[in-house]
């Protein structure tokens, strides 16, 4: 049986159903399931409001009520666990459309996370924003919706959004056919999740060696003898973690890799993976957004998992005179995301 850190395994997966439940609430405009991802007496600070976090629920929820449909896309959680305390970065893109506009927004939460003895919630938020685009809305949106052959579901607010009845549905059927059964330990697949949890942490490292621009962090999940191709910088591992860093302090304002679609195959003390990335880059004058993967290959190594291989392949890419904003809609949002330690995220691994 492998050494296995149980309790913090299980808090790192019941903490991103907690962020999932947060991004869920908000845009449904569901103010008892946003709630129930904060503790009673949590805090917060989005800097156009710091304080309770209950203040901030009835804020957004009533915002959100009348708003088109919004969609915040939390991913790439790095969750660290000490007992019933944790902290965690996860990167969101929020997509928010206005009369005329349409606004991504990057950012990133900084929380404190503690178990009450039931379950574990936010005990507090810092909202840090890294970049936006803000550009003339497309949405093609028939009100009422125009009858079709090709039907999809739209979403919504509240009891009116589909996917929320066919969760309720796809709920109620799995408890009128739920069973108990006793299940035997599988040390080979217990080993497998753990590998994943490892490889998971790796990738999330990755985003945040680049976005800090740290050269040490971005080293440290490779293998020394590691191979990378990233188009701007490709070579041995070490070369990459120096050269892609200075790279982008040099030449970009900001930057932003976001995770999802997370594939990976474990055999063993061997791993491959495909990892969905959206990638965002402001220079003084340009924003540029690419879509693609990172195929890579996993070693374990005295029983530490790192990097040998990787290899982004581009799908998409796009490229404008940057529309973002300081002031405006984005004014209040004081907390911003920068290259080195001076980045707020350090200083939450620090306290932790």
């Amino acid at each position: 049986m492998p050494s296995v850190d149980a309790w913090a395994f299980a808090a790192s997966h019941a903490i991103r159903n907690v962020l999932a439940i947060h991004s869920r609430g908000v845009d449904r405009g569901d103010a008892n399931l946003l709630g129930a991802a904060y503790h009673v007496d949590a805090t917060v600070d989005y800097g156009f409001f710091a304080g309770e976090a209950s203040t901030l629920v009835s804020i957004l929820a009533g915002a959100q009520a009348a708003a088109p449909p919004t969609m915040h896309r939390t991913g790439g959680s790095d969750i660290r666990v000490s007992g019933a305390q944790a902290v965690a970065e996860s990167y969101v893109i929020a997509s928010v459309e206005e009369p005329g506009l349409r606004r991504m927004v990057f950012g990133r939460y900084l929380d404190r996370f503690r178990h009450d003895g039931e379950a574990w919630r936010i005990a507090h938020r810092t909202y840090v924003l890294d970049g936006n685009t803000n550009r003339p809305a497309d949405t093609d949106r028939a009100d009422p919706p125009v009858a079709s052959d090709h039907f999809i579901p739209q979403g919504g607010k509240g009891a009116s959004d589909a996917g929320r009845v066919l969760l309720a549905c796809h709920d109620a059927s799995t408890r009128l056919l739920q069973k108990v059964t006793a299940m035997a330990p599988d040390e080979a697949a217990l080993d497998a999740a753990l590998a994943r949890e490892a490889i998971r942490q790796l990738v999330a490292g990755y985003c945040r060696g680049v976005d800090r621009a740290d050269a040490a962090l971005l080293a440290s999940i490779f293998w020394e003898d590691a191979t990378v191709i990233s188009g701007i910088v490709n070579g041995a591992a070490p070369d990459f973690a120096r050269d892609v860093t200075a790279f982008v302090q040099d030449n970009l304002a900001s930057c932003f890799h976001s995770i999802a679609n997370e594939w990976i195959e474990v055999r063993g003390d061997h791993a491959v993976g495909e990892h969905y990335v959206i990638a965002h880059a402001r220079t003084g004058e340009t924003d540029s957004t690419t879509g693609g993967r990172y195929i890579d290959r996993y070693e374990r190594r005295d029983g530490v998992w790192k990097i040998a291989s990787r290899t982004f392949v581009s799908d998409w890419a796009t490229s404008h005179p940057t529309s973002f904003e300081g002031g405006g809609f984005y004014e209040a949002l004081t907390t911003r995301g920068c290259f080195g330690e001076q980045d707020p995220v350090y200083a939450l691994w620090k306290g932790h």
